[in-house]
């Protein structure tokens, strides 16, 4: 099976190609550069280093947040026009997930979190079970102080990965102090290629019913609905 991985979620941009079974290409950059404006060229350089065409894809694999809104976006739009396009199927996997593949070899909990801003994190909970990721605590938009005092009263190390680590690391370490493990800066970041291994575990759904993992709604949708609560449509 071939298997074409797009990550487009947060600051960094992932693309990976996998055949049957091996990664052949992962390609990741960490900038923060408009990834409407990279993305197609990257997943066609990548596509040429392999010597894959699309119509040589089996299945296109999706990180579908949470994150950056128009960074999910972008990443959605294009894998479902291309799926349908190619008439192949599209996993959608979560970004959370994808960055928990970092500690697969750590024998206690795992926290991937992404800064939401104003003290607020997309975090989850996880743990490696006989090769597998499995949920402990579901996936939330929380505050970081509330996530941590949950993990606090776990009697468990816990691997904290995060692009945006540096932002809670001191809060981190005040409250869970010995307990808290936190790697060095290349853990910190998503890659493709365990997206695409993630993808390759899980059952497609029909195209159009592959919806971004937001956790939140965008700030602008919040502020409508609020401004617009209790009033009459007629």
């Amino acid at each position: 099976m071939n298997i074409l991985a797009i990550d487009t979620s947060n600051q960094a941009l992932g693309v990976a190609v996998m055949k049957n079974g091996e990664i052949a290409g992962d390609l990741t950059t960490n900038l923060k550069k408009n990834h409407s404006v990279r993305l197609m060229p990257a997943i066609d350089q990548l596509m040429r280093e392999v010597s894959l065409t699309p119509e040589e894809l089996d299945r296109i694999v999706v990180a579908k947040g949470p994150g950056s809104y128009t960074g999910v976006r972008i990443g959605l739009s294009t894998a479902k026009t291309m799926a349908w396009a190619l008439n192949i199927p599209v996993v959608g996997v979560s970004s959370l997930e994808v960055l928990g593949f970092q500690g697969r070899f750590f024998h206690a909990l795992v926290c991937p979190f992404f800064d939401a801003r104003r003290g607020l994190v997309y975090g989850g909970v996880y743990e490696w079970k006989k090769g597998r990721l499995h949920s402990v605590y579901s996936e939330k938009n929380m505050p970081m102080e509330d996530l941590l005092s949950l993990l606090a009263e776990e009697n468990s190390e816990v691997l904290f990965l995060s692009p945006d680590i540096s932002l809670h690391q001191e809060s981190i370490a005040e409250k869970l102090r010995e307990r808290a493990v936190v790697p060095e800066a290349p853990y910190h970041l998503p890659k493709a290629s365990h997206l695409a291994l993630a993808g390759s575990m899980v059952e497609p759904v029909p195209t159009h019913t592959l919806t971004p993992n937001y956790l939140r709604m965008a700030e602008a949708e919040a502020k409508w609905l609020e401004r617009h609560k209790g009033k009459s449509h007629g």
